[in-house]
């Protein structure tokens, strides 16, 4: 069978999303990193009225000649404007974000005046007419859109949410993503370690992962290399209405690689197997009715890596967010020389740094793929294209930034 290129994998992957999750409305305390599910418009205009910029006086900019004297009316603070007009000769204390006086055009800032907190002022230097005021509608007007469906909701969203009125947002469901971990040889950590076992670490790895790309996690435990088994938590996935089944291991054609022919007999529409990558190979695709079926490489690194390049978009694919097929690569230069390549990917863990030509990916010596430790240690990806030449230290190359 030949290898699927990444990109044709990625882009038949996400071909086969169903479609977006539904939207459901949450208060806005709870929509933090949340996807917008609706462009969102401003049901207010901010700031509602002209206000200052700064502390000092409210004051028209025709007065302001150095050493004229302008006698004091009242004050304007936030929320207590002064009930009053603003005539020539005349100034109003005034705060920073308190409205500005009828008659005023101008701030005359505090530190520009002779006698502040007296019933007279005079002016020490002049300021150009308008100065240190904030139009009303400067931010935004009622009525503007602010924020796009398929926006991820960080601090500087929500903070404009609220401050255009919403207290409630429309955002996408999280999807659901339930993962199943398969082979006799895995037992939970903390759990008796038998002398043909290992700890069982994917897992836990790809949950952080589904969490930090907005879904939400399904743990379907660890299923062993049994179809009755196998069977009863694919159902459990079905049962639970999961968006998408990641399984972990058991995708190749070994006489105990049987989640494969598993899914198959649960109703799989197969989409495609073994991709042209390194690290990641045996992994495979396919549909179970609604559900997206994603068979990731048993060993750690694969899955990991599989899970950035494949289960990521298909979540962002999910929740709406634009362009999850984006190249999510960066510019950089190789740290080291570089052997040709061959018919598969190579997405090597590399450490990065910052130099004056600019970002440097170094890919560590051993690149095993059962070694978490380097991925914990790595900063980046660095990819090295099918059938790449060699390279050598300072050539360009291309990286995925991981943290």
């Amino acid at each position: 069978m030949a290898l699927t290129p990444v990109p044709v994998a990625l882009r038949a992957l996400l071909d086969s999303v169903p479609g977006r999750t539904p939207i459901e409305t949450l208060p806005l305390a709870q929509c933090a990193w949340r996807v917008l599910g609706a462009d969102l418009a401003a049901l207010r205009t901010q700031p509602p009225f002209a206000n200052s910029a700064m502390d000092g006086y409210a004051v028209r900019g025709d007065d302001l000649v150095p050493g004229a004297e302008l006698r004091v009316l009242g004050e304007s603070a936030a929320g207590r404007s002064f009930d009053g007009s603003v005539a020539a000769g005349e100034a109003v204390r005034i705060f920073t974000g308190a409205p500005i006086p009828e008659g005023a055009d101008t701030i005359l800032i505090q530190e520009n005046a002779d006698g502040v907190g007296s019933a007279a002022i005079t002016v020490r230097e002049g300021a150009p007419k308008g100065k240190f005021i904030r139009k009303a509608g400067l931010d935004f007007s009622e009525g503007d859109q602010l924020l796009a469906a398929g926006t991820r909701l960080d601090s500087a969203a929500l903070g404009l949410a609220a401050a255009a009125g919403h207290p409630a947002l429309a955002v996408r469901r999280k999807p659901l993503v339930a993962i199943l971990a398969t082979g006799d040889e895995l037992v939970l950590p903390g759990e008796p370690v038998g002398p043909d076992q290992i700890v069982a670490s994917n897992s836990f790895a790809l949950a952080a992962l589904v969490e930090q790309a907005g879904g939400s996690v399904l743990d379907l435990g660890i299923a062993r290399d049994d179809h009755a088994d196998l069977a009863a938590r694919i159902g459990q996935a079905r049962d639970a209405g999961a968006d998408v089944l990641v399984t972990l291991g058991g995708a190749s054609v070994g006489a105990h690689d049987l989640v494969q022919e598993a899914l198959k007999r649960a109703g799989m529409d197969l989409g495609f197997w073994k991709i042209a990558m390194r690290p990641g190979k045996p992994m495979m695709t396919g549909r179970l009715g609604p559900m997206v079926a994603i068979g990731l490489p048993g060993n750690p690194v694969s899955s990991i890596v599989c899970g950035h390049l494949f289960v990521v978009p298909v979540i962002e694919a999910l929740l709406g967010m634009p362009s999850p097929e984006r190249d999510r690569s960066e510019p950089g230069l190789l740290g080291r020389d570089m052997p040709a390549n061959d018919e598969r990917e190579d997405y090597l863990r590399s450490s990065l740094v910052l130099t004056e030509a600019g970002w440097e990916a170094t890919p560590f010596e051993r690149q095993d793929s059962s070694m978490l430790g380097l991925l914990a240690r790595a900063q980046a990806l660095a990819i090295r294209p099918v059938f790449a030449p060699a390279a050598r230290k300072g050539d360009p190359c291309r990286f995925i930034r991981l943290r």
